[in-house]
């Protein structure tokens, strides 16, 4: 039976908890279901091309000069591989700026080799670590290029991925477009579950969240930005734990456009281990709460009227994750002692809400593997793995939500964000 959530605080806390996620998962599925056929689906005169009908990106009246930006910290493993996959881009006006932001390895003279025997190539020097938003407003305000693409130091862009990004500057009020991460770095359970999880749940979240209007943030790994609508914004905040967040908010804020194009794939590499899973998912959460935090003000409240979507999703995580707190501590405390019918818990997930969990997760992997299985087989190997991470997400989620909200209350909000070495995978 289901309970009424008026009946009692422990009741509600309940009936929440379980139909928030349920709610937010059909949401997601509905609004990337119309993504796709809005702006996704291969014209008919592609469907039956070998490839799932997936064409090449539309030519454009001129090519304006494209800045691809590198910011690197102690990025001497995986440079080269990736200033590598830049040079094959199939965009033929652009120039590529990496930044060595004060690195301890051999970063410094890698660049200096790539810059040496490739003349579309600028190495910047920052003598201490600046963090990675001042890195990019430093190379963003040393070219002339009016468009940039920024794109992580251990990421590989695909060789169409800039083409497919600018084709959205044709609309002027176009301020940035972010593309689609794929994870690359398959060699562990965790790698594999991560495959999944950027097609499943990020990729799902951003087609429904451009369907409904505004996106919550760029992907930091890979987007592109209109030089006029950083500069607009003042560009990217260095006090910010994830300045993609913040970035993204700012232009929205001031009405820019924020896309997200699906085509244009940047492959990735994820944590392996679980210690670097969590310092990245809590990092995303205290950064997503610094954002909220700075929105909130009554005079940024109106101006971000159109976000303000967004922003109730967002707070209804944070609640969900304080209510499943809420619950797992009555439960557990009932195991041990006697507590007031009102606020006892007799489980947290059973029976008939078991089988509604473990049926929309189920829906849920097959929804995102109808939508991306024409981008590469690879992901489909990967989804074996896939029928519980959701439930698994919002787990994580729950947990590093929790750890956040008091982290970003206390930080010091004139903290600069530095760089630290993440967990990058296990690769040879």
């Amino acid at each position: 039976m289901i309970p009424d959530p008026g009946t009692s605080p422990v009741e509600f806390f309940s009936a929440y908890s379980y139909y928030y996620p349920l709610f937010m998962a059909y949401l997601w599925m509905t609004g990337a279901v119309f993504y796709y056929y809005r702006y996704e689906r291969p014209p008919k005169s592609h469907r039956d091309l070998p490839g799932g009908g997936l064409e090449t990106p539309p030519p454009l009246a001129e090519y304006p000069l494209v800045s691809i930006i590198v910011p690197c910290h102690n990025e001497g493993r995986d440079i080269e591989d990736t200033v590598e996959y830049l040079l094959a881009s199939t965009y033929p006006n652009f120039d590529i700026l990496l930044i060595d932001d004060g690195s301890g390895d051999e970063t410094r003279t890698i660049l200096e080799s790539l810059a040496a025997r490739h003349p579309v190539i600028r190495v910047i020097y920052c003598a201490r670590n600046q963090g990675k938003a001042v890195a990019l407003t430093t190379a963003s305000l040393m070219t002339p290029a009016q468009y940039l693409c920024c794109i992580d130091a251990d990421a590989l862009l695909d060789p169409e991925a800039l083409s497919w990004l600018m084709v959205h500057f044709l609309n002027p009020r176009v301020g940035a477009v972010t593309g689609n991460p794929r994870v690359r770095n398959r060699s562990t359970l965790l790698g594999r579950l991560q495959v999944g999880e950027f097609s499943s749940i990020v990729g799902l979240i951003k087609r429904a969240q451009r369907t409904y209007g505004r996106i919550f943030t760029v992907s930091g790994v890979v987007a592109c930005f209109r030089k006029a609508a950083l500069h607009d914004v003042g560009y990217w905040s260095p006090d910010m734990l994830t300045e993609d967040i913040d970035i993204s908010w700012k232009l929205q804020i001031r009405h820019w456009d924020v896309r997200f194009e699906p085509k244009a794939h940047c492959w990735i590499l994820a944590p392996e281990t679980l210690p670097g899973l969590w310092a990245q998912r809590l990092r995303w959460s205290m950064g997503g709460i610094q954002v909220m935090i700075k929105n909130w003000h009554i005079e940024h409240l109106w101006k971000a009227r159109r976000m303000w979507p967004v922003l109730i999703e967002y707070l209804m995580s944070v609640v969900w994750a304080y209510a499943m707190l809420v619950m797992a501590v009555l439960w557990l405390a009932g195991q041990f002692v006697e507590l007031p019918p009102d606020y006892r818990v007799p489980s947290l997930l059973s029976g008939w809400s078991g089988v509604m969990v473990g049926t929309t997760c189920l829906i849920q992997i097959g929804v995102s593997l109808a939508l991306d299985s024409r981008y590469g087989s690879g992901s489909v190997r990967s989804f074996f793995w896939m029928i519980w991470y959701p439930l698994a997400y919002w787990m994580i989620n729950m947990a590093t939500t929790i750890v956040a909200v008091p982290r970003a209350l206390l930080r010091n909000s004139k903290r600069r964000a530095r760089w630290t070495s993440p967990d990058r995978g296990i690769l040879p």
